[in-house]
């Protein structure tokens, strides 16, 4: 794989695009926007800082789609943000608009790249850019399940005094409120995470990383990018290196987990190839609850999107 494009050259697109240069992974990365100069600007800042971080990967601004020619990787960010009163769902009429234009424009392109989706409400944009794209479903997937549990794991990382990088979680369901971070799944170096941590103090850090990104927004009147724009730049990794790493993202079920035709946060096995297989846990009857609560209300906006007839 030599080229990877990010649609939206917002502070999360901006992020990952940097972050995926400074992983030195594709020969190009392609910063699209409907605002050209910023989209260039942003890519120039970007290729000026090689020489100080050593690394080679070029990077390019533009609001020409026929820029993205052959991309085997294409990340999608463009939308409006969610400000401060507004939820995820408020967001779906204007941004479903943006990314089936976004996703028909790159496949004029690129023939069968992998599409991965950033753009809010998560799990309905990624069903979106799915039908819009007429890919397979393993190529078409959404990021958030990453940097939901990325702030988990932080979160924790602070209530313990231990290292991010010992903390190893799952979190399933929604992209939202709804979300599922599953604690059973939780360890630090290998140990449990209810052996080091009173359940009350537990079950207070799940929350806080259920609204995690409204937290953010409430203290920057926007949403958060470095996070999200590193998570979707991981992601990339994973598929460009084939490192058939274990992530949680957002993908079309189809019977797992009792779940039909819905894309809903789940374990992944990511590669080359993009889904290279979806796990299934064995979820208690609890765990099941708030799966299937998540996915009620996910697919109630689904609703709303496919009543829009976009």
């Amino acid at each position: 794989m030599s080229k990877v494009t990010v649609v939206g050259a917002g502070n999360v697109g901006a992020t990952c695009a940097n972050v995926l240069a400074h992983k030195d992974l594709v020969n190009e990365v392609v910063l699209l926007d409907i605002k050209g100069d910023m989209a260039r600007g942003k890519a120039l800042d970007s290729w000026q800082q090689a020489p100080i971080d050593y690394y080679s990967t070029r990077l390019v601004g533009t609001e020409d789609y026929a820029a993205t020619a052959d991309s085997d990787i294409v990340v999608i960010t463009a939308g409006i943000p969610r400000k401060p009163g507004m939820s995820r769902d408020d967001l779906i009429a204007t941004n479903a608009k943006i990314v089936n234009m976004v996703s028909s424009s790159i496949m004029e392109h690129s023939k069968n790249p992998i599409i991965i989706v950033v753009s809010n409400p998560l799990d309905v944009m990624t069903y979106a850019a799915y039908k819009a794209s007429g890919l397979d479903a393993s190529r078409v997937f959404g990021m958030a399940g990453i940097l939901d549990t990325a702030r988990y794991r932080a979160f924790l990382a602070t209530e313990l005094n231990v290292s991010p990088k010992d903390i190893q979680a799952v979190l399933m369901g929604g992209h939202g409120d709804t979300m599922v971070p599953l604690p059973r799944y939780t360890t630090v170096a290998g140990i449990p995470v209810l052996e080091l941590i009173d359940k009350d103090k537990l079950d207070a850090i799940v929350e806080r990383t259920k609204v995690g990104g409204g937290e953010l927004v409430k203290l920057m009147g926007t949403s958060a990018w470095y996070a999200p724009g590193a998570a979707a730049a991981q992601m990339v990794e994973s598929i460009v290196r084939d490192e058939q790493r274990i992530f949680p993202c957002c993908v079309r079920l189809d019977g797992q987990y009792g779940i039909n035709d819905m894309f809903l946060g789940a374990p992944v096995k990511l590669g080359k190839n993009g889904i290279e297989q979806i796990i299934e846990l064995q979820l208690n009857d609890d765990e099941k609850a708030l799966l299937t609560e998540s996915a009620q209300h996910v697919r109630s906006v689904m609703d709303v999107f496919e009543k829009m007839d976009i």
